[in-house]
């Protein structure tokens, strides 16, 4: 079995925990608040500014050629192409604060940069690209025509048979890294990808609170 199917089935309880999430029931069915999903916006707006950096990190690690054109070229996505959604909906992004949670996100991401080991951070990368193509795919497939869905431009970007492939082609990366590794470092490539897992189901949690800072 590969890492990245390891991987996955070792976060079945998190995954379990995302599908039942308020903000994501809500946002399938259309009974999401408009604000709590401009709040989210906001906070995914902010999260993929610090993303698109780490995307270029990776990059700047790799010594194969072919990654650091996915990551690189995954970076511009990010920053052109979902931003273009984003803009979409909310005006302003500036006019809402950058939770906790999306500051404790990025910065473990960036610690992974910093730490200069390149496989587990490919392995902190994954989840951004694998849960939220697994979430799209399957509320796309569920919902069918989205026509007058809501927020059916959010489900069409993450259900999109090219992110699809773009998720696939991390996963290989992945794979291939973790195949020429070392026990430790593999060890260390499963807890960044948990935590990277987690740190998904505590985004949309927090985003579905419309968290703000204690003091």
């Amino acid at each position: 079995m590969s890492f990245s199917q390891n991987a996955w089935g070792a976060i079945t309880l998190i995954r379990k925990a995302i599908e039942e999430l308020p903000l994501l029931t809500g946002l399938e069915d259309g009974s999401l608040p408009r604000d709590t999903f401009i709040y989210y916006m906001a906070q995914d707006a902010h999260y993929l500014a610090a993303y698109g950096r780490v995307l270029a990190a990776a990059a700047s690690q790799t010594t194969a050629a072919d990654e650091l054109l996915f990551w690189a070229r995954s970076a511009t996505t990010t920053v052109i192409v979902e931003r273009e959604l984003h803009a979409a909906h909310v005006a302003d992004f500036g006019a809402i604060t950058r939770s906790p949670t999306c500051t404790a996100y990025t910065s473990y991401l960036f610690s992974l940069v910093t730490a200069g080991n390149y496989p587990v951070l490919a392995a902190g990368i994954l989840p951004c690209f694998w849960i939220y193509e697994d979430v799209g795919r399957r509320i796309k497939e569920r919902l069918g025509d989205l026509t007058r869905h809501p927020y059916g431009d959010w489900v069409s970007t993450y259900g999109d048979p090219e992110f699809a492939a773009s998720t696939e082609r991390a996963k290989q990366i992945l794979d291939r890294l973790a195949a020429l590794a070392d026990p430790a470092t593999v060890e260390r490539m499963h807890e960044a990808f948990a935590t990277a897992s987690r740190y998904e189901w505590m985004f949309w949690d927090a985003a579905w609170r419309q968290e703000t800072w204690p003091v």
